[in-house]
């Protein structure tokens, strides 16, 4: 894995002295992988990342090339000081860079706005197109990362009931909570008929919303309980139907009035990822009510919002100790619980509701095995396995190798969120080879 420097023959030190004066007097520093991959999630080996400044594109401050399973190495950014995130500001917590991707046989991309924060690893995954007669374009599609929503001016939530009648929504379709493969954002307020559609995974949506609404710098505890109010929101729509019974083509927007912020090609935060992926299948619940509620949030500083929790009160909760579901009773009531959904869409096979590790046998490890064996034929690095339904050491390296690659704990257990990210990477290299 090759880091390609472009800034002379200074030090990597020197460099940064001379492009980020400011942070290198902090110290403060955050941490980007840059994920390459082709439609499918088949990964692009020796694509070319260059990075450098909004206020300076032309200057490059390094180069980075991805390996074989389209990963960068992790590299360390100067970033602004940790406490600018710890209470609201006037100070930009946050620093901000310009990605160009290039690959030969794909269409580039450019991502401007890349977020930074101190201490809080980030991923930015980005999918190039195949282009047979490319020669690596620079130049493609152009993503722009708008601010984070508690640094930059967005309009507040127009509020609506936590619970939604049927009379209001028309027919509820869904008879039950299903997490849906899939959700479709529309990149705008509902009204606006120009605006784009995008079909996102419906993990990959979670984690892109709470990566612009939250501080991965927060308290686990406070991300927990934002993540949770933030999958119950968006599963409120998907189980009411909301915008479909009013006409409408899509399942959520974009747009912070109405949704929440969700930005089309920004970096998703490690920690966050991890949370969500721990999560996913979980709403928050009322006694005697079907329907995950529509828990609603504002910052607590711009915008006040009785009854409902607001995000800088969660942080203050969350360093005071207190756990992700006593944060959320404190702001919508002793009541509040949390459910799990009875079903995951577009998946195989459903985790079983226990661990997998040396020792277990069945359908299950066969299910593991299988699916395994058809992601390493698109990622060399995992290990083929026998399919015996045996869970041994090879199982377990095979798991190993699988979570290094997609930024899962790596302890060699097939955990829910391990299963559920094998289950989706099967069902996306399995995909792209029957098209």
């Amino acid at each position: 894995m090759d880091h390609l420097n472009s800034i002379g023959n200074n030090s990597e030190v020197e460099n940064r002295a001379k492009i980020y004066p400011a942070q290198m007097e902090t110290q403060s520093l955050g941490r980007l992988q840059v994920r390459c991959t082709a439609p499918g999630e088949v990964p692009i080996e020796n694509a070319t990342i260059s990075i450098a400044l909004p206020s300076d594109p032309s200057v490059t401050y390094e180069q980075l090339r991805t390996d074989e399973s389209g990963l960068t190495p992790e590299i360390e950014l100067p970033a602004p000081p940790f406490d600018y995130s710890q209470a609201p500001s006037m100070q930009q917590p946050y620093s901000e860079y310009n990605l160009t991707i290039a690959a030969d046989g794909y269409d580039g991309a450019v991502v401007s706005g890349v977020q930074i924060l101190p201490d809080a690893p980030a991923e930015q995954n980005i999918s190039l197109l195949p282009q047979p007669e490319s020669s690596g374009r620079e130049q493609g599609e152009l993503f722009v990362i708008g601010p984070h929503t508690l640094y930059g001016d967005y309009p507040p939530k127009i509020p609506e009931d936590e619970i939604k009648p049927p009379s209001e929504t028309g027919e509820i379709v869904l008879s039950r909570v299903v997490i849906p493969e899939y959700v479709i954002v529309h990149d705008g307020p509902p009204s606006d008929s120009s605006a784009s559609n995008y079909w996102v995974l419906f993990r990959d949506y979670i984690k892109n919303v709470a990566s612009s609404e939250i501080y991965a710098t927060w308290p686990e505890q406070t991300i927990y309980a934002n993540v949770y109010a933030i999958l119950s929101f968006t599963l409120n729509r998907v189980y009411t139907e909301w915008y479909r019974n009013q006409g409408y083509d899509f399942t959520i927007t974009s747009s912070t009035a109405y949704d929440h912020k969700w930005i089309r090609g920004r970096n998703i935060f490690t920690n966050i990822g991890l949370v969500v992926d721990s999560i996913f299948v979980n709403y928050l619940s009322f006694p005697n009510v079907q329907q995950p509620i529509l828990t609603q949030y504002c910052d607590g500083n711009r915008v006040q919002c009785p009854n409902w929790m607001t995000q800088w009160g969660s942080k203050d909760l969350g360093t005071q100790g207190y756990s992700a579901i006593q944060i959320l009773r404190h702001f919508y009531g002793r009541e509040m619980y949390i459910n799990t959904a009875v079903q995951v869409s577009g998946v195989p096979r459903s985790w079983p509701g226990y661990n997998l590790n040396i020792g277990a046998t069945g359908d299950n490890v066969r299910t593991i095995q299988t699916q395994l064996n058809r992601i390493a034929q698109v990622y060399s690095v995992i290990p083929t396995i026998a399919v015996d339904g045996i869970y041994g050491l090879e199982t377990a390296a095979a798991v190993r190798a699988f979570q290094q690659i997609f930024d899962l704990p790596v302890t060699g257990i097939v955990d829910l969120a391990t299963w559920y990210k094998i289950s989706q990477l099967y069902v996306a290299v399995t995909r792209i080879a029957e098209l």
